[in-house]
């Protein structure tokens, strides 16, 4: 993957936010783009990043399998983002 510009860096981080908080966004394509973000590809994300199986991780970004709290909470912590509870919107 090609180094992002730290200005390029900061603006992908802020649309991350935004799509997360406007619920656009399945948890997969979130935790893509977050590791997009990053530069890294899926093994040394999962390896390195968040110490998972780059299998794990493959299947997260597919929206398939059944990861535990704990790997979700793995996924989100380079970001700021822990698994919670939130308020259905009205």
């Amino acid at each position: 993957m090609a180094k992002r510009s730290q200005e390029d860096s900061t603006r992908a981080k802020r649309e991350l936010i935004a799509a997360i908080e406007n619920q656009d966004l399945s948890p997969g394509e979130a935790v893509r783009r977050m590791r997009k973000i990053s530069g890294l590809n899926q093994k040394a994300y999962a390896e390195r990043i968040i110490g998972i199986s780059p299998r794990i991780l493959a299947e997260v970004e597919r929206d398939e399998g059944n990861p535990t709290m704990e790997t979700l909470n793995k996924m989100g912590r380079p970001f700021g983002y822990a698994v919670g509870f939130v308020p259905r919107r009205r």
